[in-house]
């Protein structure tokens, strides 16, 4: 998109300078004098705690026109940049025998059988602790 000297079109990617940078955001001095601002979510697809930690005053970035209403102008720093690659899950781990016999299918499960009982068993030693402080002691009232 075209863009002409104090004439800002949303949607539109320029180049500016960090001319301030306080704690909700950046100030960025666009071509013709103009500035706006790119609110501190708008700095990076990152969770951002000190926007001085992602810019310097002084420096030189792209940005993208999000809106222009009157003399205010908002801008973003994370869309102006290309839209990074999702990067691939690894592929699942294949078994030795992809066939899968009887025989291995039946360690598996007995393996996993295994797990799960020394599981629960753990589980309840740890949890004994605990029930014995919350639950009161019955004592035979006949005794």
């Amino acid at each position: 998109m075209p863009i002409e000297q104090n004439n800002i079109v949303p949607g539109s990617v320029i180049e500016g300078k960090v001319q301030g940078i306080t704690k909700f955001g950046a100030f960025i001095e666009l071509p013709g004098g103009m500035v706006g601002l790119v609110h501190i979510s708008e700095i990076a697809d990152t969770y951002v705690k000190d926007v001085k930690d992602f810019i310097k005053e002084g420096d030189s970035v792209k940005v993208k026109v999000l809106n222009v209403a009157g003399k205010k102008i908002g801008l973003s720093i994370k869309q102006a940049a290309p839209p990074k690659r999702p990067e691939r899950p690894a592929p699942p781990p294949r078994a030795a025998n992809p066939r899968g016999n009887s025989a291995n299918r039946g360690d598996n499960v007995g393996s996993l059988d295994d797990k799960i009982a020394r599981f629960l068993k753990e589980s309840d030693e740890r949890m004994q602790p605990l029930k014995n402080k919350i639950e009161p002691r019955r004592r035979n009232r006949y005794n």
